[in-house]
């Protein structure tokens, strides 16, 4: 069953220890504005030049992680500059942050996957059977042994 969360209230999240962020919930509007972030044109370019490459599909994935990220947190704790200072949200802070990779592989299991999980959690039946019999189960009990060989017919003259 589909659990529907109606509340689109922010929550606190812990991503690594000392590290809190306020995300949004992750809705399809929210998805639909990270898809349209113009820094992923840019990925999709770069990684058609390198075609079939980890690399690429990586970076790709990068990309659109920060673009989600950018649109998703709203606040942080524990997140300073080089003097310890406080550092407040902004697209260039957030795009720092996910390139620490602690934090980029938290963003992804807490955050995002959960909505890869939704996804997912939408196809609960089997695949269908292939065939005109897969799948079926058999009505009737099995014999309890070997049957007769039929007798060869007679013809008449």
């Amino acid at each position: 069953m589909l659990t529907l969360d109606l509340t689109s209230a922010p929550r606190w999240v812990d991503l690594i220890p000392g590290l809190r962020v306020q995300l949004r919930p992750l809705t399809t509007a929210l998805m639909v504005a990270a898809r349209a972030d113009p820094a992923l044109d840019l990925a999709a370019v770069q990684s058609d030049d390198n075609i079939g490459g980890t690399v690429a599909t990586e970076a790709l994935a990068l990309t659109m992680a920060k673009a989600l990220a950018r649109q998703a947190i709203l606040d942080w704790e524990g997140v300073g500059d080089a003097e310890g200072q406080p550092l407040p949200v902004s697209p260039a802070a957030i795009d720092a942050l996910l390139d620490i990779w602690p934090v980029f592989e938290a963003f992804q299991t807490i955050y995002v996957s959960k909505g890869l999980l939704l996804d997912a959690e939408k196809n609960v039946s089997p695949p269908l059977p292939i065939g005109s019999s897969a799948g079926a189960f058999a009505t009737a009990l099995p014999a309890k042994g070997r049957a007769r060989t039929a007798r060869v017919a007679q013809t008449g003259p």
